[in-house]
């Protein structure tokens, strides 16, 4: 006689969150927007956003149940100086993660974060 099996618990999602995907789709956001672009202030805010929202629809667009997407970039001018960016985070490292991908052109850096927080 088979034991009876448990149930998944509504707080462990049924699959976890593609980082490799979100990682690739990061690299093609970010090289096909930023490749060329040089650093301009106003413009480069203007291009954070634009990216954000593409990278979030497509995240969406992997149809993966019940995570939410927050997607955060940052962008700066390389100019023989250093920065540090911290994130912090209250979630549940069972069921939650993020992806992040740095890119450098000649004249700037940008960071992109994505997090997926499973919503139960």
């Amino acid at each position: 006689m088979e034991a009876p099996r448990a149930e998944t618990p509504p707080w462990v999602p049924p699959e976890r969150f593609p980082v490799a995907a979100v990682d690739d789709i990061l690299r093609d956001v970010l090289g096909s927007c930023l490749r060329e672009q040089p650093y301009e202030a106003a413009r480069c805010r203007d291009v954070a956003k634009d990216m954000a929202e593409v990278i979030k629809a497509r995240v969406k667009d992997l149809m993966i149940p019940r995570y939410k997407i927050v997607v955060v970039i940052y962008i700066g001018q390389l100019n023989e100086q250093s920065m540090q960016i911290g994130s912090r985070c209250l979630w549940d490292p069972v069921s939650d993660t993020f992806s992040s991908y740095v890119f450098k052109n000649a004249s700037l850096f940008a960071l992109a974060n994505v997090y997926a927080v499973y919503f139960e």
